[in-house]
C-alpha cells in the first residue's frame, strides 16, 4: 500500500466551540519554557553582565574536562564542579529565606539537563552567545570551539556513538518530538530520590566518617577504583563546605545594606550556612537549607519523604518555642518558591505520608504544615504528594481533600494498600523495601534511595499499530520498519493481527531495554555523580559510583503512550471488521489513510464502537490484554539487559500531545495528527456511562506489573465540595477496588472555556495535565483542547 504523507500543519487546526483555533506546537512551548522559566531566567549571578567572563569560565570547564576525563573521570568531576558552581549559583533574592537559586549556563555536569545527562551542552544557548555583540572576536572563536568539542563529548552523543548496529537501525532517531516514530531513546539520568534523612542525621562530618569507615573495612584489599571513588567523595564534601561558606560570606556582605528585619533574616541564614558546612542540622531552617543546597548541587530534582527528614526538626522547633507554626509555614513557603524557581515542571516531587516513616507522629505534624503551605502557595511545583493507607491518621487524607477542593491540583493521592503489594511484585522486592516506594517525575516509582528508574525511552503504541496495519510501513514517514510480516500478510483473523502487533511491540522494547543499560554504562563512566552516590544505599560501602555498580538496585523504566487509543482501535477493528463485517481490513486502512475524509459514516461506526472507560468488558478486556503484554514483556527484558528491573510507566508529560501530532488517524475514530489519550485515562469524552463506570474501568489493568500509571479525574467544584460525602464515598470505593492513585482536577464549570477566551483573567488557574501541573493559560492550545475534552464530573 502506498504511504500517504500529510502536512502536519494542515491538520493542526481544530474546530472548537465554533471557532478555528491555531495550534501552538509543544516544541514551541519547550522554547518558551527554556527562555522564560527553566532554572529561573530572571535570577542573577556574577556572569550575567559579563559575557566574555562567562565564556572564559566555560572554556576553563572544558579545559578541565579535556585534561582529566579520559584518565581520571572522578577527578574530572571534582575539577569541573569547582568551575561550575560560581557559574550556576545565583544571588539571593529580596524575600528568600534560603540560598541555592541556580541556573545552568551553556555547559554543565548534571544527571539531567537540557534533556540529557552527564556532561551536557545547551547548544541553542551557545549559538546565541556566539552572536552576542559584546563578545570579543577571540571569545567568538572559543565559543565555536566549545560547540565543536561538546558536539562529540556530551553524554547523549557518547551514548549514541556506542549503539550497536541493530540498535541504531531500530532506534534510528532522537527526534521523537518532530518525527513520526514508534519508539525512541532518551538520554537522562532522572528519577533520583536521595536519602535526605541520612544527610540530616549525619551532616557533612558524619558522611565523611562513613567514607573513612568503609575505607578501613576494605583496607589493603581496596582497588584503585574504590580508592579514587572515596577520594572523590571526600573532595565533594570539601567542595560542599566551600560553597556553603562562599554563600555565607556573600550573605554577611548583604547584611550591611539590609533593613533591620532583613538583617535578622540574613544573620540567621549566615549562621545556618556556616553550621551546615560541617555539622548536622539542629533546626528546621538548617535542615531545609542543607537539603536544598545539596539537591541543587547534586542535580537531583525530587525531594523524597520530606515529612520524615524534616518532621523531627519541625516538631522540636515548635515544641521548644523556637518558632511559631506561622514562622514554620513561612520557611516552607520560601522553600516551595525555591523549588519552583528550578523550573523542573515534570519533577519536583515532595512526598508526605505513608507506611515506613520514622517517628510518624512528628512526620504527620510536618505533613499538615506542608499541606497548609501548598494551599497558600499555589504553584506549579513542588508536585506535592500524599501517600495514605487505612491505618494512617485520617486527618491527613481529609486535609488533602480540603486542599484539592479549593481548586489546587495537589496533593496527588497514592494508595499504599494497593501500591506496596504492587511494588513487591513488579520490582520483586520484600515488603520492607516496598514500603519505601516513591513516585518521582510524572508518576514513575522507585525505591527510596535504593534504586533509580530513569525513563530513557518512549514507545508510541498507536504508531506501532499503524505500522502493523501497513505491513511494516510507517504510513507517515514512508519508512519500512517493524518486524518482517510474511507470516501475517492476510490478517485473516483478529488473533493474527493482534499477534503481529505484539511482536512489533517486542521488536522495539527489546532495543529500548538494552539502550537503558548502555546509557548507564556510558554516562556512568563519564562521572561518578558523587553528590548522588553519597546518598544512595551501598555506594559508599561498595566504593563504587551510583551508575557503575554502587547502587543497590539499578532499574529502568519505559514510557508508554497511546495505550487507550490502541486498545480502543483494536476493539473497533475486532468488532467492525472481524465480527460484524461492516468493512474489510483493507477498507479500514484506506479510510484511516484518508483521515476519514469522505467516510463520515464509517468514522461514526468507529467512534461508537465500545470504548475503554465505560465499564464495558468487551473494550476493557482488550485494554487489559495489551497492557499486560507490554508490561510483562518489558519486565522480562530487565535481567536480559543487565538491569535489576525494567518496567513500563503509563504516565504523561505532554508527550501524548507531542506524539499524537505525529501519529496518523486511528481506528477508534481519532483524526490524524491530534492528541492521544492521556495515560491510563479514557479518551476525552468517550467515557459516557458516568463516573462510577469510569472508575470501574480504570482499576481493571493490572497494577502489579509496572512502575506506575497516571489516573486523571476531573471534578467540578460543585460536585466535589457541595456533595462531599458522596465524593468521598466514590473515592473510597475506587481505592478499595484497587485504585492505586488519583490526580484530581477540581474546576469551576466553564472555567477552561472562559480561560481560553480571556486568558488575562485566569493567570492562576492551575490544572493537572498528566504527570505534571501547569497554568492553563500558558499551555499550548493543543494541550488546552486535550484537557477540555476530558469529562468533567
Amino acid at each position: 500500500m502506498e504511504a500517504k504523507n500529510y502536512n502536519r500543519r494542515d491538520f493542526l487546526k481544530i474546530l472548537g466551540k465554533g471557532v478555528v483555533v491555531s495550534i501552538v506546537l509543544p516544541s514551541l512551548w519547550a522554547e518558551h519554557l527554556s527562555a522564560n522559566s527553566f532554572f529561573g531566567h530572571k535570577m542573577k549571578n556574577c556572569f550575567d553582565d559579563d559575557i566574555n567572563q562567562l565564556v572564559t569560565h566555560l572554556n576553563t570547564f572544558t579545559a578541565k574536562h579535556k585534561k582529566f576525563h579520559a584518565t581520571q573521570p572522578m577527578r574530572c568531576e571534582i575539577e569541573c564542579m569547582k568551575v561550575q558552581y560560581p557559574l550556576m549559583f545565583c544571588e539571593i533574592e529580596e524575600n528568600d529565606l534560603f540560598v541555592g537559586r541556580a541556573k545552568y549556563q551553556g555547559i554543565v555536569l548534571s544527571p539531567q539537563a537540557f534533556e540529557a545527562g552527564g556532561y551536557c551542552a545547551d547548544f541553542p544557548a551557545l549559538e546565541r552567545m556566539k552572536k552576542d555583540e559584546r563578545l570579543t572576536a577571540k571569545n567568538r572563536e572559543i565559543i565555536q570551539s566549545l560547540i565543536d568539542y561538546w558536539k562529540k563529548e556530551n553524554g547523549q552523543a557518547q551514548t549514541r556513538a556506542a549503539f550497536p548496529r541493530q540498535m541504531n537501525q531500530i532506534l534510528y532517531t532522537d527526534g521523537w518530538k518532530e518525527e513520526p516514530v514508534a519508539a525512541a531513546p532518551l538520554y537522562r539520568m532522572s528519577g533520583t530520590q536521595c536519602d535526605y534523612d541520612k544527610l540530616c542525621r549525619l551532616g557533612i562530618d558524619g558522611l565523611r566518617k562513613e567514607i573513612q569507615t568503609s575505607r578501613k573495612l576494605v583496607g589493603a584489599a581496596a582497588s584503585q577504583e574504590q580508592l579514587a571513588f572515596w577520594d572523590a567523595s571526600e573532595q565533594s564534601l570539601d567542595l560542599f563546605t566551600e560553597i556553603a561558606l562562599w554563600y555565607a560570606d556573600k550573605i554577611a556582605i548583604a547584611q550591611k545594606s539590609a533593613s533591620e528585619n532583613r538583617q535578622k533574616q540574613l544573620l540567621q541564614l549566615e549562621e545556618t550556612l556556616r553550621k551546615i558546612s560541617i555539622q548536622k542540622p539542629e533546626s528546621l531552617h538548617e535542615g531545609i537549607q542543607l537539603v536544598f543546597l545539596w539537591a541543587v548541587l547534586s542535580g537531583s530534582i525530587n525531594y523524597g519523604r520530606m515529612d520524615e527528614y524534616l518532621g523531627d526538626l519541625y516538631a522540636k522547633d515548635i515544641d521548644e518555642k523556637r518558632i511559631t507554626e506561622e514562622e514554620a509555614i513561612g520557611m516552607l513557603s520560601s522553600l516551595w518558591l525555591m523549588i519552583d524557581s528550578r523550573g523542573t515542571t515534570w519533577d519536583a516531587r515532595v512526598i508526605v505520608g505513608g507506611k515506613g516513616r520514622r517517628n510518624e507522629s512528628n512526620a504527620n505534624r510536618f505533613a499538615l504544615a506542608a499541606m497548609e503551605t501548598t494551599k497558600r502557595v499555589k504553584g506549579i511545583t513542588p508536585q506535592f504528594t500524599l501517600r495514605f493507607d487505612k491505618e494512617q491518621d485520617p486527618i491527613l487524607y481529609q486535609t488533602a481533600l480540603n486542599v484539592i477542593g479549593t481548586g489546587n491540583p495537589y496533593p496527588m493521592l497514592y494508595n499504599d494498600d494497593v501500591n506496596i503489594p504492587a511494588v513487591m511484585n513488579a520490582f520483586k522486592v520484600s515488603y520492607e523495601e516496598a514500603i519505601n516506594y516513591l513516585p518521582f517525575g510524572c508518576g514513575e516509582y522507585i525505591l527510596y534511595h535504593r534504586s533509580v528508574g530513569t525513563p530513557s525511552g518512549v514507545i508510541n503504541l498507536a504508531q506501532v499499530l499503524n505500522i502493523t496495519l501497513h505491513k511494516g510501513l510507517n504510513s507517515v514517514s514512508g519508512r519500512q520498519e517493524g518486524i518482517a510480516q510474511k507470516e501475517y500478510m492476510n490478517f485473516s483473523t483478529f488473533e493474527e493481527l493482534l499477534s503481529c502487533y505484539k511482536k512489533n511491540v517486542e521488536h522495539y522494547v527489546t532495543q529500548l531495554a538494552f539502550h537503558e543499560k548502555l546509557e548507564y554504562d556510558v554516562i556512568g563512566r563519564q562521572a561518578p555523580f558523587c553528590y548522588l552516590s553519597l546518598l544512595f544505599d551501598d555506594c559508599i560501602k561498595r566504593g563504587k559510583p551510583i551508575f557503575t555498580g554502587g547502587i543497590h538496585h539499578l532499574g529502568g523504566t519505559l514510557e508508554a503512550y497511546g495505550n487507550t487509543n490502541t486498545a480502543d482501535s483494536l476493539t473497533a477493528i475486532k468488532k467492525l471488521v472481524y465480527e460484524d463485517k461492516k468493512m474489510s481490513l483493507q477498507q479500514l486502512v484506506k479510510i484511516l489513510d484518508a483521515n476519514f475524509e469522505g467516510f463520515d459514516q464509517e468514522r461514526n461506526m468507529m467512534l461508537n464502537a465500545p470504548k475503554y472507560g465505560n465499564d464495558d468488558d468487551y473494550a476493557d478486556k482488550i485494554r487489559v490484554e495489551i497492557d499486560a503484554h507490554l508490561c510483562n514483556y518489558t519486565r522480562d527484558m530487565g535481567p536480559k539487559a543487565g538491569l535489576d528491573s525494567y518496567l513500563i510507566v503509563i504516565i504523561n508529560n505532554n508527550a501524548n500531545v507531542t506524539m499524537g501530532e505525529n501519529t496518523p488517524a486511528t481506528a477508534d475514530g481519532r483524526k490524524a495528527f491530534t492528541f492521544l489519550a492521556n495515560a491510563n485515562a479514557a479518551t476525552g469524552g468517550a467515557d459516557k456511562n458516568g463516573i462510577t463506570a469510569y472508575l470501574n474501568s480504570i482499576v481493571k489493568p493490572d497494577v502489579t506489573i509496572h512502575a506506575g500509571a497516571v489516573q486523571n479525574i476531573a471534578f467540578s467544584k460543585e460536585t466535589f465540595n457541595m456533595h462531599r460525602p458522596k465524593t468521598e464515598a466514590l473515592l473510597a470505593t475506587y481505592f478499595e477496588k484497587g485504585g492505586a492513585q488519583a490526580m484530581i482536577n477540581c474546576l469551576g464549570r466553564g472555567d477552561l472555556e472562559a480561560a481560553m477566551k480571556n486568558p488575562e483573567n485566569y493567570q492562576n488557574l492551575i490544572v493537572r495535565v498528566g504527570g505534571f501541573s501547569a497554568r492553563f493559560v500558558e499551555l499550548p492550545t493543543s494541550t488546552q483542547l486535550e484537557i477540555l475534552s476530558r469529562t468533567l464530573y
